[in-house]
């Protein structure tokens, strides 16, 4: 089934380290992108296609008013065939809601909430710009709770400017003592662009060796696997049947549609990018024109090393046999030699038709890629 990603721009405040599509919100630009998502998800309609998964993300989707969410969902039911059981996630910052929001979310449809936490540790928070305290972020939880959400993802980053492996582990613990479904965990990327690249300059900050990230990482998951989750993809944690419908689909060689400016479009071969910019997207779309700035017909070459480089990034790994019925290529005749090695250094298993990397083979998932793209 297709999954649905809606592009929501909109921020309160940009933070230092953002790369995304995003911009300050304006209440009035808000009312005339909503209105322009709907033409663009009216437009681009399919009664007969299913599709089991709706996300919003961004930017900031919960400064969208639940009316205004639950006019985007109930087009999306008008114009694809959405299963009864489609999971429909929102991203959200833990200081844009309360719990009558967050009750009016869940109220207008949404069934997934996934807080942008970061850290549980104010000076980190601080660092990194965000406009939420830790205090706030956990009652924030459990007023989602309160409000009836019973899957709830937390975003944490490591590898923060002056963070400690100890210290990264106060907020992963804080995490789990909230008990949410899903975890997902991102090692922080300066870009050069970014004002954090900057803030660190002037502050002296810096980052801790590359050995104390691997650490990071491998405690963490070694923490939360002790706590009851499993780790399913190089980034993510969940309890059991709590994974991300939405996501798997981006890993699994799975077709998706985004609307909203800057969203991304991937079926049948065919990958497509709509306009970056806010103003243009509202343009393109209320005049029923398209929003693309590009669509491209991927080679076979390119969806096969897609396919193989977004499942290694699953604990379960790719299926050699799948990959060989689909694409009609022996990856192990083809790229044995140079896999072989990577297995000979741990960093790779293969049993059978099964090949995945291993937990160190994570920390270098980018260099075992590379044999494929």
């Amino acid at each position: 089934m297709l999954g649905l990603y809606l592009h929501i721009p909109f921020c309160s405040a940009i933070c230092n380290y953002c790369n995304f599509n995003r911009s300050l919100f304006d209440a009035s630009r808000k009312l005339r992108y909503v209105d322009a998502l709907l033409a663009e998800i009216a437009a681009a309609g399919e009664t007969a296609t299913p599709a089991d998964t709706i996300y919003f993300g961004g930017g900031t989707p919960s400064l969208l008013e639940p009316s205004e969410v639950a006019r985007i969902v109930d087009a999306c039911r008008q114009a694809f065939d959405i299963a009864a059981d489609a999971e429909i996630t929102l991203e959200a910052n833990p200081e844009s809601v309360d719990e009558a929001r967050l009750g009016a979310l869940r109220a207008a449809g949404v069934n997934r909430l996934s807080f942008g936490v970061q850290s549980f540790r104010d000076e980190e928070l601080k660092r990194l710009s965000r406009l939420h305290t830790a205090d706030r972020a956990q009652k924030a939880v459990a007023e989602a709770r309160r409000a009836g959400f019973d899957n709830l993802s937390l975003d944490l980053m490591m590898w923060l400017p002056e963070q400690r492996v100890e210290q990264w582990l106060e907020s992963v613990d804080a995490a789990m003592a909230l008990a949410p479904d899903h975890v997902s965990l991102y090692l922080l990327e300066v870009y050069p662009n970014a004002p954090l690249k900057d803030d660190m300059a002037r502050a002296r900050w810096s980052q801790a060796p590359d050995d104390d990230a691997a650490a990071m990482y491998v405690s963490a998951m070694e923490r939360l696997e002790a706590g009851g989750y499993e780790q399913y993809e190089i980034s993510n944690v969940a309890r059991p049947g709590f994974r991300s419908r939405h996501n798997l689909k981006y890993w699994t060689d799975g077709d998706w549609l985004g609307f909203g400016c800057g969203a991304h479009t991937t079926r049948d071969g065919v990958r497509a990018r709509n306009v970056s910019s806010t103003d243009d997207y509202i343009a393109c779309a209320t005049s029923r024109r398209s929003a693309a700035a590009e669509v491209r017909r991927l080679s076979a070459e390119e969806r096969l090393g897609d396919a193989l480089f977004t499942g290694l990034r699953l604990t379960d790994g790719i299926n050699l046999d799948a990959i060989r019925d689909r694409y009609g290529v022996d990856v192990w005749q083809r790229y044995g030699a140079e896999l072989a090695t990577h297995i000979e250094a741990g960093l790779l298993r293969r049993e059978g038709s099964r090949l995945w990397l291993t937990r160190q083979g994570m920390l270098l998932a980018h260099e075992v890629m590379t044999v494929f793209v």
